[in-house]
């Protein structure tokens, strides 16, 4: 078949593409997961400006497409600095995923009961301290299974990568697929890369999620 032709003779080039794929998915994911945090903490604080702020960066994130994020920072931005494209694509990716994560983290600190912060703060904790010591441990196991799936989300979309030169999977299985003139199977090939990754990610959240829930009960 010209399926299996295709795809014994691609898996060097997929292969290095998968490993692209996860470094521009980690440093997306860890750029993101900051700056989720950083702004949920500012949506639920008790400064008007900072939620204001937090708001309109979720609401115009959340509010418009990846891609016009992706190319507004490779494109827009190039006559003031020029990331690259693996860098532009991380930080549009980073920023995108950011606005979810921000509010899987508000959701999760404000699960946590009030009466916990109050304890905290009469045995002389501060509030930063009470958040790290106290809240954003408890918040992190409920937020588990949510934010698994944001990351999920965020490894597949970072095939848009492709649209400025990353040659992540689906870049290489555009290329493939160009140079060939085999669309059906380089596509498919790509899109079994892409669940096997996704598979991945989803046994490593499922095997976290079930060691913090003996944790909890030890």
């Amino acid at each position: 078949m010209r399926f299996i032709h295709y795809f014994t003779g691609s898996i060097h080039f997929f292969l290095q593409a998968a490993l692209l794929t996860l470094e521009l998915t980690a440093a997306a994911l860890a750029m993101g997961t900051v700056i989720g945090l950083i702004f949920a903490l500012m949506k639920i604080s008790g400064r008007k400006p900072l939620r204001y702020i937090a708001d309109i960066y979720i609401t115009v994130i959340r509010g418009t497409p990846l891609i016009v994020q992706l190319f507004v920072i490779y494109f827009g931005l190039a006559s003031v600095v020029d990331f690259g494209s693996f860098w532009s694509a991380a930080i549009a990716l980073a920023i995108h995923n950011g606005a979810y994560i921000a509010e899987i983290f508000r959701a999760g600190i404000q699960s946590i009961d009030r009466g916990q912060a109050e304890a905290a703060r009469s045995l002389g904790m501060n509030y930063k301290l009470t958040m790290r010591r106290i809240i954003l441990p408890q918040a992190f196991k409920r937020i588990i299974p949510p934010l698994g799936n944001q990351f999920i989300i965020g490894l597949k979309d970072s095939s848009m990568a492709a649209f400025v030169t990353v040659p992540e999977l689906f870049g290489v299985a555009m290329q493939l697929a160009s140079n060939h003139f085999a669309d059906l199977q380089f596509y498919s090939i790509a899109g079994l890369y892409y669940l096997a990754l996704v598979l991945m990610f989803t046994l490593l959240v499922n095997w976290l999620e079930r060691r913090l829930q003996v944790e909890k009960i030890q």
